[in-house]
Parts: C-alpha cells; structure tokens; sequence
C-alpha cells in the first residue's frame, strides 16, 4: 500500500456526467484513497447523486449553499485531506482505472515534485488532447499544451509549467508551505497560479502522460469558449495572475509584451461580442490587487524565477508554433 490520496471533486450542477466522474474513481486500481465531493450549490439532480454514495467507506460530501467558486470548493475538499495527497478532479472527467496509480507513481519519484498532470483526452474525440499541462508566454496568455491535437505527440513525460486542476495530483506538504488555491480567483487560472508559486519556490510540476483521463471541457462553466461568465473571469484573472507571482523587476521587465497582449485580449472579446465582460473583469481585478498575497521576495530564488522568465519565451515560441498549427489544420 502506498501513500494516502484525498481526492477531490468539486460540482455544481453537473447532473449529466457527476455519477460516470465518481465511479470512474471508485474503480480505480490504486487501493489507498478517500473521495471528497465538495457540491456548490446545484439545483440540478446531481445533489441527490452525490448524496446517493453517502454511507459508502471512505466518502464524504460538503455542501455549500451557494456557488462560493472552484477554489473555495477545491480548497473546502483539500481541508478533509489527511495523507500525503491531494488528487483534484472535474465532475466531467472519467479516469481510466490507473490514472491514480500513475499519478502516485510519478510523484514518488521525487520529494521536489509538486504537482502531477495528466493526459487529458476530449471525451468526444479521445484520439485528440484537451491538455497535457499548461504553460504560459510572454504576451500573459496561459495555454492548454497540446489543445486539439494528437495526443500521440505527448507521451513523453516532462517537466511542465503548471499541473490542469482538471485532473491533478498535489503534494500536501508543499500546498502547506506556499498555501492552496486562491479565492480571488473564483475559477480559470486558480490551478496556474498554485503552480506559478511552486515554480517561484524551486518546485517542479511535472506531466504523465500514462495517467489518462477523458474530460468533456466546460461543461459546468458553458462548452463554448466565450460566454460572460468566462470573460469576466478572464479579464480578472489575467491581472491577478502575474502581478501575483512576477516579483517587481519582472513585472517591470515584462510590461510592454504584457500590455500588448492585454490590448489584444481586449481586441478579440470585443470582437467576440464580450467586451464589456473582459472590461468588467479587469475592473474587479484593479479592485482586489490590494487583497493579494504574494509570496514573499526571497534571493535564494532568483534562480526560480530566471526558470519561469525562460519558461515564459519558451512558451511565446510554443503559442506561436501553435497557432500555425491550427490554421494549417495540422493535428
């Protein structure tokens, strides 16, 4: 038996997909863990769902009476955690019956490791990656590795920027040390900024791809890619997110490729017809900076945060490669 794995879902009106996330969790091959399902306020029928396994060893349901965000739930199911992982998983994803195993296995294989990402398949179109890690760019735009494309092109694995709190093991100890997800986040760019911090302090994220899971994208928070609530949390989380984690200097050094990435994210949801959600994000975002907690600056880390500037051109590189990819349909 091996180390101790509190797993997390947090749901809110995920009726159609809840009890298929659950008991692909309950089938999995990995024998020591406990499942926590944290609801937030669904008036769907996946409350009863999620109350249905009520009495079933090693399960346990937190209900919120309202929709308090991602982190507030994530951070609710993390609380209930007693072993040395913290596993999180959407209520529309369905692990294939190693994902924990695999997951455990690789963050065994190195006390520095912080969090494990996994081989995130569109439930739709499995041949094709919805997110084997995620990284970010110069410009501030935070990308999903892989998004559409084949997923025969990642199975290696390797280090990587951030862990997809979609389907993500962590390390308790370190989430005692740099603190779990942020509230102000409410949703999107929680899970990057968790790792943001763990990169600032010499830690490493890290993607497997034997741990395999399928994911139908965005289906509690709208499947098409712009909507207002997306927006709003975008226009607020794209500010919140390195002025959070980029100590003075490289928010200095950073400024002008940063502001013209947010001009062009400005640009393209007003194109979309959601401009006035992004504006309206950026606004809350402006309003909060008082309340964000950084860590603190520390010397010893400079090093760290040379790693995430080079992993911020690297990333510009990638999103480019990228984006010719796609407009020349090459999966």
């Amino acid at each position: 038996m091996g180390a101790h794995v509190t797993v997390v879902i947090p749901n809110l009106n995920g009726a159609g997909w809840l009890r298929g996330a659950i008991d692909s969790v309950w089938a999995q091959s990995y024998p020591d863990f406990d499942l926590v399902v944290v609801d937030n306020g669904s008036t769907d029928e996946s409350l009863a769902i999620a109350r249905s396994y009520v009495g079933r060893p090693g399960y346990t349901l937190l209900c919120n009476e309202r929709n308090t965000g991602f982190s507030h739930a994530a951070n609710q199911g993390i609380a209930q955690a007693k072993g040395a992982y913290v596993a999180l998983f959407n209520n529309d994803a369905f692990a294939e019956p190693n994902w924990l195993a695999e997951l455990v296995r690789t963050a065994e294989s190195d006390p520095k490791i912080f969090a494990v990402s996994s081989l995130m398949l569109r439930y739709y179109e499995p041949e094709l990656t919805d997110d084997a890690g995620d990284y970010i760019t110069l410009v501030g735009f935070v990308c999903k590795r892989g998004e559409g494309l084949r997923a025969s092109r990642y199975q290696k694995p390797c280090r990587v920027f951030s862990a997809c709190g979609g389907a993500a093991l962590y390390r308790r100890s370190i989430l005692e040390e740099i603190g779990t997800f942020d509230e102000l986040f409410f949703a999107y760019f929680e899970d990057v900024d968790l790792s943001w911090r763990a990169n600032n302090r010499g830690y490493k994220n890290v993607y497997c791809p034997t741990a395999r899971c399928r994911h139908i994208c965005g289906a509690t928070t709208g499947a098409v890619r712009y909507n207002p609530f997306k927006s709003v949390q975008s226009g607020r989380n794209s500010i919140l997110l390195p002025y959070k984690n980029q100590p003075l200097l490289m928010l200095a050094l950073n400024f002008v490729p940063m502001a013209l990435g947010y001009l062009l994210k400005t640009a393209v949801f007003r194109l979309r017809g959601f401009g006035g959600d992004f504006s309206k994000g950026m606004a809350e975002a402006r309003a909060v900076l008082p309340r964000v907690q950084k860590l603190p600056f520390r010397w010893r880390d400079v090093p760290n945060y040379l790693w995430v500037e080079g992993c911020m051109l690297v990333g510009m590189l990638q999103y480019v490669v990228y984006r010719v990819r796609r407009f020349l349909k090459i999966t």
